[in-house]
């Protein structure tokens, strides 16, 4: 258990217009941190219900390790819509499992032997989960070389400025897209300068390892300090972008645990999540040459 790779938070159902897909960014990332080759867990709550049941059928069958509790709320579900684009918008049913993980001694158990941890803005919506999640972060092992990923995933109203501040102050990685930077730095009171500044000063200020930060189709930047590494977005037939971003942190976390360097595993990330966007849903099997 000394190398397992946590994604912690919302575990649901997509429901698309095809019909309903299991979801949730951990999930997503788990599963994919997985085709890497290297353990992962996903961590969630799931409610008593048909729903529930169905949705730890799916994780056996994708063989998905997790540590998910049973509660006496609905298993989360979440609407998408679709665009003409392939964008994906979204309506997060609240109130529901995933905003109540209890924290338990496994949990405690499973973080004093996780190596990499991922957690988003979305999941600490409610206090149940927020402290949850804390929690965890702080039974983690302090080492130099524990990763703390900090998705940030701003959705509908579902975050705060203190929420924000708290979780960059914990994580050491950074994942951002442009939107989410743009509404952030008007939060934090620094709207007037470029994207890459902006990056510069949420790594200084918050001593982070690495900041990534995603551009759509005009690619992506990994921030280290004094470096900076881009990657140009393959263009692909876009099914839909539904579980990318997810993919491509996967990717990029698994490939620097395994010893490659940050201008490799941002390549290997940006492969994957192209490869995700060419199918539908969240968790496609990857082709051998990507996960070799």
């Amino acid at each position: 258990m000394s190398k397992i790779v946590v994604g912690m938070g919302e575990a649901l159902w997509d429901i698309l217009p095809e019909g309903k897909k299991i979801g949730g960014a951990p999930a997503n990332f788990a599963y994919h941190v997985s085709q890497f080759g290297i353990d992962s867990c996903a961590v969630s709550a799931i409610g008593d219900d048909a729903l529930g049941d169905e949705l730890l059928e799916n994780f056996n069958k994708k063989e998905i390790k997790y540590m998910i509790e049973k509660v006496p709320y609905p298993t989360g579900t979440v609407q998408v819509e679709i665009d003409q684009a392939g964008i994906p918008q979204y309506e997060i049913k609240e109130n529901v499992a995933w905003d109540n993980i209890p924290w338990t001694e496994q949990l405690a158990e499973l973080a004093r032997n996780t190596k990499a941890v991922c957690f988003g803005s979305l999941a600490q919506r409610n206090v149940v989960s927020r402290e949850t999640i804390s929690r965890f972060l702080d039974e983690m092992p302090k080492n130099d070389d524990t990763l703390v990923v900090f998705d940030v995933n701003l959705r509908q109203g579902f975050y705060n400025k203190e929420i924000l501040c708290n979780s960059m102050k914990r994580c050491n990685i950074l994942k951002i897209n442009d939107e989410e930077l743009v509404s952030v730095s008007r939060m934090f009171g620094y709207p007037g300068i470029d994207l890459q500044d902006k990056c510069w000063i949420l790594l200084g200020k918050y001593n982070l390892k690495m900041l990534i930060l995603t551009c759509g189709i005009n690619g992506s930047y990994v921030f280290t300090p004094g470096n900076v590494s881009f990657q140009p977005t393959p263009k692909v037939e876009v099914a839909d972008t539904v579980g990318a971003g997810d993919s491509f942190t996967a990717a990029f976390i698994a490939n620097i645990l395994k010893g490659h360097t940050v201008e490799e595993s941002h390549l290997k990330a940006v492969e994957t999540s192209a490869f995700v966007c060419t199918q539908q849903g969240a968790m496609p099997v990857l082709p051998a040459k990507l996960t070799e």
